[in-house]
Formats: C-alpha cells, structure tokens, sequence
C-alpha cells in the first residue's frame, strides 16, 4: 500500500487538508499528485464546503516535490524524442494537480512554517490567502538543482511579488522569508500560531455567503489575465448568475441581529 500523504478532515463547513509525512519534511511523493486533485474535486463536489485549509505537521509545512519522482525515471526527459513528447504531458498533469486550487469555488488559505520551497511555494502561490510563522520561509528549489521552476510559480508569483524579487528568487535560488513576505504583501499575516489564523480566516469565510464568495474567487482570478473591460463584463454575468435577493436580505438583517446568517448552499456537482 502506497504512503499516505495527507489526511482530509472537516469541521463544519470548513475543511482542512494536512501534510503527515513530518519524518520527510512533508515533500511531495508521487502519491501527492495522484491524490490532491482527487480530494479537491471530492470536496468541491459535495457542494457544502465553504473554505479549505492547508497545513502540514511537523517542523516544515512541505519541502517540495520528493526526490523520489526523480530517481524513479518518470520525470527524465532524456531518452530521445519520445520520451520528450510525453515528458510534456507528465508536467502538464503536475500542473493540473496544482491549478486545482484554482478550480474548486471556496477558498483556499495555506498555514505556513518553516520550509516552503519548490513544489510547495508552487501550491501556496496558487492558494488564495496564506498565513505564515515568523520562522517560515519561501525558496524557488528548482534552480539550485539545475532546473527551472514548471509547475506554476513563475506563472503566478508575477502577480504576487515584485518583479525583482521574483526574478532574484528564480535566478539565485535566494530565500524569501516571513517578514519580508508580509511587507511585500505574499502573505496575509505572520504570528506564531498560522493555522489558528487560517482557521479564523476560514470561519469568517464560511459565514458568508457561498455563492457570492464562489463568485468573487471567480471574478478576481479571471480579472488577473483580462482587460478591465472584459472583467467588468464578466462580473456582471456572474453577478446576474448568482444573485439572491433572500441571501442579501439575510445578509443585512444578520448584520443587524449579530447572528449567523442562513444562505443559499452551492448545489452538488
């Protein structure tokens, strides 16, 4: 039987999603990207999941993909054309692991300490908020094992840091840590407790409503690689596809009373 990377728990309408291999620094087995897009898909099925958490146990949150995935031949583009040609799909089902981040409609907020490199600082950058120790510290690994960065750092960090810090990161393999990434804005907080953090961001999350915060993920990433006249457009198709007059008046009326509100359930996919 295959090694278990990660345990999938819920509470309420909050899930949380934790790296268990602490013994290995919590590093991506082949298992991991098998499984991860799985178990997004699962809970965004289910419909009643509101936000994710991601965390990992130990002294590192993850250090990267396993150098397993290496040693066993199946990332070696070097066996002739053939070999290339499938290498290009190999990566692209990496990728596609990750981007599920992206896919799933509730939020999802990454509870960082220590070490948070390669593969790793690729799944955070694709998270939606992430909440950082004092020790945690981000690393582009790739390039100091001889290779770029593929499975979406360099794609999404140009929206999240400075140009020079990212290009410094990707050519020097330099580190980035806490409290530089808090005042250049790629973390949301740094405290000691970073999963205490991501599970109050979580509930303030889930005590919206769902719909309008599915669509808000929605419009935000779509607004990263348009025009802002074809984001305006799009939201307001998405806001005609999602408006609830109870979910609003519930709203307001919640506000007024201090109570939780009661809305409209994303439906089961």
């Amino acid at each position: 039987m295959s090694e278990t990377p990660f345990n999938v728990s819920r509470e309420g309408a909050v899930a949380h999603l934790r790296f268990c291999r602490p013994q290995a620094a919590n590093s991506m087995i082949p298992a991991f990207w098998e499984r991860f897009p799985l178990a997004l898909r699962d809970l965004d099925a289910a419909g009643d999941v509101r936000a994710l958490v991601i965390s990992g146990e130990g002294k590192h949150f993850c250090s990267g993909m396993d150098l397993a995935t290496f040693q066993n031949g199946e990332l070696r583009p070097d066996e002739g054309p053939a070999a290339r040609e499938a290498f290009i799909h190999k990566v692209r089902r990496l990728q596609d692991a990750l981007s599920s981040v992206s896919r799933v409609r509730f939020p999802v907020i990454a509870a960082i300490q220590g070490a948070c490199i390669g593969g790793a600082l690729d799944l955070v950058s694709a998270c939606d908020l992430r909440f950082a120790a004092e020790d945690a510290y981000f690393r582009i690994e790739e390039i100091n094992i001889g290779m770029m960065a593929d499975v979406g750092s360099l794609q999404r960090l140009p929206y999240l840091l400075p140009d020079a810090v990212l290009r410094d990161m990707a050519f020097r393999g330099t580190t980035l840590r806490a409290p530089r990434a808090l005042s250049l804005g790629f973390v949301n907080d740094v405290g000691p407790d970073p999963l205490a953090a991501a599970m109050q961001a979580a509930s303030g999350i889930a005590a919206r409503a769902p719909l309008a915060v599915a669509a808000s993920k929605r419009a935000i990433d779509f607004a990263r690689e348009h025009t802002v006249a074809e984001s305006l457009e799009q939201v307001a198709l998405l806001q005609a596809a999602i408006w609830s007059t109870p979910d609003v008046l519930g709203a307001m009326q919640a506000r007024a009373a201090r109570t939780a509100g009661d809305y409209t359930p994303l439906a089961g996919i």
